[in-house]
């Protein structure tokens, strides 16, 4: 028979907890980042300021200096008062005016400005503006001058009959202004040999530059240019005219589709005096008409009318 009598025993576990060991550590942690973060970004403002805006912050921070005078009466400052050369930051121009007898004869009646700042303001001002005049004026030529360039290239890109001769139409930017050449190469000649007649594409060429150039307030030179060893069947008419007549059909063309006259400063002929090719004249390159267009206004103002 079971004993129901027996005792029931509970054990309780009882758990000990670990000693807390504080989060002072995570404090140090944290301020030790932020202050490698501001070190960081200081290092960063350091790098990408100029060398100009550095000064200027350190002229901002700079205390102002006092300097002792004879004025004041013993006021809240003890006799020391705040004059302009004392109270000026590092890096300001004096601006103090002096006033002095100009003569024996203003000594008791006159006294003349001493102005110590160098060059009176108002001439300094109108040198500033005719600087910055002419600046705005040759900015503007530049600008000119680079849009009748990117519109002759465009007008020669639309016009697919173009295509084969792109390397025979050169247009450059130069310091004066533009440089445009018509050249031949081997196989693509724009003028038909011993010809002053230009080919019909040439002709298009030609026709196509007329309206940028005369939008340009300039002028313009064309000169014709052939390569040495060509064989010419009349003896009164060789490289030199060749090379004129040339030059003087361009300039035709260019009048004709709306290019004034008074935008040509001169027609010539070279003949074979200036080679593109200095190294080889013999070579194709150097039968070429060329187009120099210089920053100098016409003779007749533009948009003068009779």
């Amino acid at each position: 028979m079971a004993n129901f009598q027996q005792p029931i025993i509970i054990k309780k576990v009882k758990k000990h907890k670990h000693a807390h060991h504080g989060g002072a550590w995570k404090i140090a942690y944290a301020d030790f980042v932020t202050a490698m973060m501001a070190f960081f970004l200081l290092m960063w403002l350091i790098n990408m300021t100029t060398a100009e805006q550095k000064q200027g912050l350190a002229d901002y921070f700079s205390p102002p200096s006092i300097s002792a005078s004879t004025s004041g009466a013993g006021g809240v400052m003890g006799g020391v008062a705040m004059v302009n050369d004392g109270a000026a930051l590092s890096g300001s121009a004096n601006d103090i005016t002096a006033r002095e007898p100009a003569s024996p004869d203003q000594a008791t009646s006159g006294e003349a400005d001493l102005d110590t700042g160098g060059q009176p303001q108002d001439n300094g001002s109108e040198r500033q503006a005719t600087s910055d005049s002419e600046f705005n004026l040759q900015s503007a030529d530049a600008q000119a001058f680079h849009s009748a360039a990117a519109s002759i290239r465009q007008a020669w890109q639309s016009m697919p009959e173009l295509t084969p001769f792109e390397d025979n139409l050169i247009v450059e930017e130069t310091e004066d202004g533009l440089d445009i050449q018509i050249i031949d190469q081997q196989g693509r000649r724009m003028f038909p040999e011993g010809s002053k007649y230009p080919i019909e594409v040439t002709r298009a060429a030609v026709a196509a530059m007329a309206p940028a150039l005369q939008k340009l307030n300039a002028q313009m030179s064309v000169s014709g240019h052939t390569a040495a060893g060509t064989r010419y069947e009349n003896p009164r008419y060789g490289a030199w005219e060749l090379s004129a007549d040339r030059a003087n059909v361009v300039r035709s063309i260019l009048g004709e589709f709306g290019l004034s006259d008074d935008r040509i400063k001169a027609v010539t002929g070279r003949a074979t005096a200036e080679p593109f090719f200095p190294n080889d004249p013999y070579m194709a390159a150097n039968e070429r008409v060329r187009i120099t267009v210089t920053r100098s206004a016409p003779p007749v103002p533009l948009g003068l009318a009779p």
